[in-house]
């Protein structure tokens, strides 16, 4: 059976035209330290989406405050890191924090893959079960942005287009290590 690649092109692109793609982030959330609540009672910090293809980041929570970035893209995670009003304070793949107002977040989960494995001549398995020795459904470049289905702690079930399998979950910006998600 020949198996396909899913590469992240559109999003390569965006990142590089985005200035995104230029230094890897490693940082992410290790998910050990005690969990916050803000004032929406949901925990920060967590990961969401951009719900919008146009969605300005500002230096200040309110749209008196000077944009910084404008993403181009909708549905890349971004972590929430702080509440003020109908405002969230998010951090991008790259690091990059700023205010967004709320209603240009989605709560659908979204994560992009190994994107610290950019640039190198590799690719991370999309397989069918979590299983070992688990039949590759396809071969994903690192950047693609997929949707998450669900996690178990170690694996995530996700969709890119029309192929769909489990993917490492340390393998996926966008999700916490050891993090559970039911669809």
């Amino acid at each position: 059976m020949r198996r396909r690649k899913i590469i992240g092109g559109l999003l390569s692109a965006f990142l590089v035209a985005a200035g995104l793609g230029s230094t890897p982030a490693l940082a992410q959330s290790d998910g050990s330290s005690s969990i916050k609540v803000g004032s929406s009672g949901l925990p920060i910090p967590r990961f969401v989406s951009l719900k919008s293809a146009r969605v300005n980041l500002r230096v200040g929570p309110g749209t008196n405050y000077a944009v910084s970035w404008m993403y181009t893209k909708a549905g890349l995670p971004v972590e929430i890191i702080q509440e003020f009003d109908n405002w969230r304070r998010i951090r991008d793949v790259d690091g990059t924090d700023g205010w967004v107002n709320q209603a240009l977040l989605s709560g659908n989960r979204t994560g992009i893959v190994a994107p610290w494995l950019k640039d190198k001549e590799s690719t991370v398995p999309l397989v069918a079960s979590t299983a070992p020795n688990a039949r590759r459904v396809a071969d994903v470049e690192p950047g693609a942005l997929g949707n998450v289905k669900e996690c178990d702690g170690a694996w995530c079930l996700m969709r890119f287009g029309s192929h769909e399998g489990w993917i490492q979950q340390d393998l996926i910006w966008g999700v916490y290590p050891g993090e559970i998600i039911d669809d």
